[in-house]
């Protein structure tokens, strides 16, 4: 995440909306297995996202960093931590409430990119805004 020095080069500028906390994670971690198998793939990470902010998250192969935005896109749960998304805690919401935040405030671009062949990039970029009730 990012450190405090980089923090505040970026605080300088944009009003208190700017600045607004879109995400927050509270001792976030993710083990996957039991026991002598288990593999700790996120452990006790706190991190702050501004509304509007560019973030980098770097680590070599296996550091968690898809673990981590799959927390935060909604697609997988934490082990133990919490994740607040505009302040709403994410464990606290239903199916369909998580279908509608995934739906209107989450864009993921996968790394394998999930494009359904047939289609253009256009094409593949309309089907979830047609599901959120974005016209053409």
């Amino acid at each position: 995440m990012m450190n405090e020095d980089n923090r505040a080069a970026n605080e300088g500028s944009g009003n208190s909306e700017d600045r607004a906390v879109i995400i927050r994670t509270l001792d976030l971690a993710k083990i996957y297995g039991e026991g002598e198998a288990a593999t700790h793939a996120l452990q006790g990470v706190d991190s702050i996202i501004y509304r509007g902010e560019l973030i980098a998250v770097m680590g070599p192969s296996g550091s968690g960093k898809s673990t981590f935005f799959n927390m935060i896109g909604a697609l997988d749960s934490p082990t133990k931590g919490r994740i607040l998304l505009d302040e709403v805690d994410v464990a606290q919401l239903s199916a369909v409430e998580l279908a509608f935040l995934r739906c209107r405030k989450i864009g993921y671009i996968f790394q394998s990119f999930n494009l359904i062949r047939y289609m253009t990039a256009l094409e593949n970029v309309m089907v979830p805004m047609s599901f959120a009730g974005v016209s053409s």
